[in-house]
């Protein structure tokens, strides 16, 4: 009984960590409804706007729980209380790095360089979840990670431009995991709401220096409003409630699932040109999947007494 409780207990934080990437990766849909408006805006509304609505159901509806992190936080040695701030600071930067650089990149180089950015970002993840929180890797997963590397280096192909926004958007997004990894102990939507307060504390020196006049329609801020919710704060959630039991290597290599829908997305959905050896990339990668993750859905398919 304790074995299949415990059973069902993994595999919604495993279900978690697998649904953030895929939502994560019809992201370029509504990205490119607003893809007349300037990067900087559909970036900063859409952190404003995430933060209105997620601020308004916490104080609505977790009040109470709102301020049982508070006093756990009060509760803390002046050290631990440095730490949590610190890494909190971190996650922020983290993570408004990472959105900038993937709105900018969908928009203004290609979906395809997006997506590919999230094919970097499981080996960075895996490798600093590695050396940074010594998270160890049996050599069926190291041989899952050489697939995957196999995989990267067929896709890694374009210019050195493209390629660099693509390590930037993986590298924001690979440290953020790692933060919320370290970052135990507190509600995870709280931890949410307090990060992008601070990412909103950001937004004051660009709004002032921009200028732009503050957009009008629907188009705009219905689809801002349908980003911050569908595609920020309910992945972002996923992802963070799914690493308090899931290591960030398995939360990496699932990652997998974003570029592997994005890409579709991109042959199929916005008609971008594809090579044919990258089908038999996606082939490799879709395998370095199954492989790394064999041992987890062998346990959540079959789960015995």
């Amino acid at each position: 009984m304790e074995y299949q409780q415990e059973t069902t207990s993994r595999r919604s934080y495993f279900l978690a960590a697998f649904l953030a990437p895929f939502i994560w990766g019809f992201m370029a849909i509504p990205v490119r409804w607003v893809k007349p408006w300037p990067a900087d805006d559909i970036l900063n509304f859409r952190i404003l706007v995430a933060l209105v609505a997620l601020w308004t159901f916490i104080l609505l509806f977790r009040r109470a729980a709102l301020q049982q992190d508070v006093r756990r936080f009060r509760s803390l040695s002046g050290k631990e209380k440095r730490n949590v701030c610190w890494l909190t600071l971190l996650a922020s930067i983290f993570i408004f790095g990472n959105w900038y650089t993937y709105i900018y990149t969908i928009n203004s180089i290609s979906v395809q360089a997006a997506a590919f950015a999230y094919m970097i970002c499981p080996l960075i993840t895996t490798l600093c979840a590695f050396l940074m929180l010594r998270e160890q890797l049996t050599g069926v997963k190291w041989a899952a990670l050489a697939l995957a590397l196999v995989s990267v280096c067929l896709l890694a192909s374009g210019s050195f431009t493209d390629g660099l926004w693509s390590l930037a958007i993986a590298a924001f997004y690979a440290f953020y995991l790692i933060t919320q990894r370290v970052l135990q102990g507190f509600d995870k939507l709280h931890i949410l709401a307090v990060q992008l307060a601070i990412c909103s504390l950001f937004l004051l020196p660009i709004l002032y220096v921009q200028g732009h006049p503050i957009p009008q329609g629907f188009t705009f801020w219905g689809t801002i409003g349908f980003i911050a919710v569908v595609f920020t704060i309910i992945p972002l959630f996923l992802s963070m409630y799914a690493l308090t039991r899931i290591s960030s290597s398995t939360t990496g290599i699932l990652l997998y699932v974003n570029p592997l829908i994005a890409f579709g997305l991109a042959i199929f959905y916005f008609n971008e040109p594809m090579d044919p050896h990258r089908y038999i990339a996606y082939g490799i990668l879709l395998v370095a999947i199954l492989l790394f993750n064999g041992q987890t859905i062998r346990h959540l398919l079959f789960p015995q007494r």
